[in-house]
C-alpha cells in the first residue's frame, strides 16, 4: 500500500490536530518537541511533515502532501487550487474588521487604510464592498497600527475579543468564520480516495466523542 503524506501546521491548530490524530491511533511517531520536519508511520503507511501554517496549503496543491490540515485563513489567503474536502470542528474563530471604540472608522467616500497580516483576505473583502482601501501588510501586533495612527481599522482573527478590548479597541464587523480543515492535493484524492475517506471518518468519529465529553 502506498503511503498518504499529511501536511500540518506547526502552532496551536497543529497541536490540536496531533491530540485528534493521536486519539485516532495515528499520531504515536509524531514528536511536537523535536527539531524533525518529517515524521513516519510505518504500520499505518502515514507520513506527517510539519510546517509552517501559511505552507500547508504550497505543500498540498503542488502534490508533495496528500492532505493538509489548517485553517480556513490559510485557505482564504492563498487561494491555492486544493480540494476542501471538511470542516474538521476545532480551531474556531473569526475574521473580524476592528477599530478605535466609540470612532467612526469607515467612511464609504475615503480611503481607507487597512492594516492586516492578511492583504488578499482585505482586498478582497473590500472590493466587493466597494470600499477603497489602503493595505499595511504587518507581520505581528496589528492591533498597535490604529492607535499609532497608522491605520484606520485592522482586519485581524479575533477568539475571544480580550487583546483588541484591552487596546481600546472593538470589533466593528465580522467577516469570515474561521475553523481547520482537511484539505487535498486533487490528484491524491482521485487516485487515494478510499484512504482518505478512511481518515476522514476517523477524524469525525473523534470530534463526536469529544464533543459528547465536553
Amino acid at each position: 500500500m502506498d503511503y498518504i503524506t499529511i501536511a500540518l501546521s506547526k502552532g496551536r491548530l497543529g497541536n490540536d490536530a496531533y491530540k485528534r490524530l493521536k486519539a485516532m491511533g495515528i499520531g504515536d511517531c509524531i514528536d511536537l518537541d523535536s527539531r524533525k520536519l518529517i515524521f513516519k508511520d510505518d504500520k499505518n503507511k502515514i507520513i506527517y511533515i510539519h510546517v509552517k501554517p501559511s505552507d500547508v496549503v504550497t505543500y498540498v496543491e503542488k502534490g508533495v502532501a496528500d492532505l493538509g490540515i489548517v485553517g480556513k485563513d490559510i485557505i482564504l489567503e492563498n487561494e491555492g487550487d486544493v480540494y476542501e474536502i471538511e470542516d474538521l470542528g476545532f480551531g474556531k474563530c473569526k475574521f473580524s474588521i476592528a477599530g478605535l471604540k466609540g470612532k467612526e472608522s469607515i467612511r464609504k467616500d475615503e480611503i481607507l487604510k487597512v492594516a492586516t497580516k492578511y492583504p488578499e483576505i482585505a482586498k478582497k473583502y473590500f472590493k466587493e464592498r466597494e470600499q477603497k482601501i489602503e493595505i499595511i501588510k504587518l507581520n505581528g501586533s496589528v492591533e498597535l497600527a490604529p492607535l499609532v495612527g497608522l491605520s484606520d481599522i485592522i482586519v485581524d482573527i479575533v477568539e475571544t475579543g480580550s487583546t483588541l478590548n484591552a487596546n481600546g479597541l472593538e470589533i466593528i464587523e465580522d467577516m469570515y468564520d474561521i475553523s481547520a480543515k482537511l484539505i487535498s492535493n486533487r490528484v491524491s484524492y482521485k487516485f487515494k480516495f478510499q484512504k482518505i475517506q478512511n481518515i476522514l471518518s476517523m477524524f469525525k468519529e473523534v470530534e463526536e466523542k469529544l464533543s459528547l465529553n465536553n
